[in-house]
């Protein structure tokens, strides 16, 4: 029996991630829906969808088939560089250096996109609509395969994890279906902060428990980790703010 303890902080990481990832693919298939007709816009989603499924039910026995700390060892890894990759950028956007991600603006980029190609008479317009949506959602998506199983595998917490991936995603969804417009009141830039700091703390732990290190704590020790990393990230976006402003003087 899994506690509430030891699955909750990958149901969070999970969760919010999913979030941001589901947020961004909606974006796109609203412009899509309201350029194109919903028709398109919902069969690229759904083929989307269904691949992701595929993909999925795919992987999931072969993760059985490896060595727990070597999936351990590979999974850490793997978070720590897409973990500080990510969370570099996010000290960047926060303190200034480049533009927040702003999905107003993305919004209008793809319906403007979109209507181009409608003035230009481009033959199959609705194919052309319905793989945007495809590739919007297969794209943020995988994002989200990664997440799940990258803080799911280690210890038999995919399915919670998958679970705050999912209710993410409804969550975004029904938004969706009743603004029918772009979620740009969604904090979006802060919570790809946390969840990079989240993925960097993931990373450091199973970099650890696939090297045999018993961490104190246990599982908890994961909180600690994403305290640090959110420390040293605040620290650099001021830093980074200091540093801006002085080379604009």
């Amino acid at each position: 029996m899994i506690s509430w303890a030891t699955a909750a902080p990958a149901v969070t990481a999970a969760f919010l991630a999913s979030l941001v990832e589901a947020v961004e693919a909606l974006t796109i298939v609203l412009a899509v829906g309201t350029v194109r007709g919903w028709r398109p816009a919902l069969t690229g989603t759904g083929a989307g969808l269904a691949l992701l499924v595929l993909l999925v039910l795919a992987l999931g026995p072969l993760l059985d088939l490896v060595p727990l700390h070597a999936l351990q060892l590979v999974i850490g890894v793997l978070l720590l560089l897409f973990g500080l990759r990510w969370l570099r950028k996010a000290i960047l956007r926060s303190a200034g250096v480049i533009a927040l991600h702003d999905e107003t603006k993305a919004f209008a980029k793809e319906e403007a996109n979109l209507q181009t190609a409608e003035r230009n008479k481009e033959a199959h317009l609705d194919w052309i609509a319905g793989i945007t949506a495809f590739k919007a959602v297969v794209l943020e998506g995988l994002e989200v395969v990664f997440i799940v199983i990258a803080v799911g595998a280690g210890r038999g917490l995919l399915v919670p994890a998958a679970m705050g991936a999912a209710a993410a995603c409804v969550v975004v969804l029904l938004i969706g279906v009743i603004v029918h417009r772009p979620l740009a009141r969604v904090p979006e830039n802060t919570l790809k902060f946390g969840v990079r700091v989240m993925l960097s703390a993931f990373g450091v732990f199973w970099t650890g428990e696939g090297l045999g290190v018993d961490w104190p704590g246990h599982d908890l020790s994961i909180l600690a980790f994403a305290a640090i990393f959110l420390a040293v990230g605040l620290v650099a976006v001021k830093l980074a703010m200091r540093t801006a402003s002085e080379v604009k003087l």
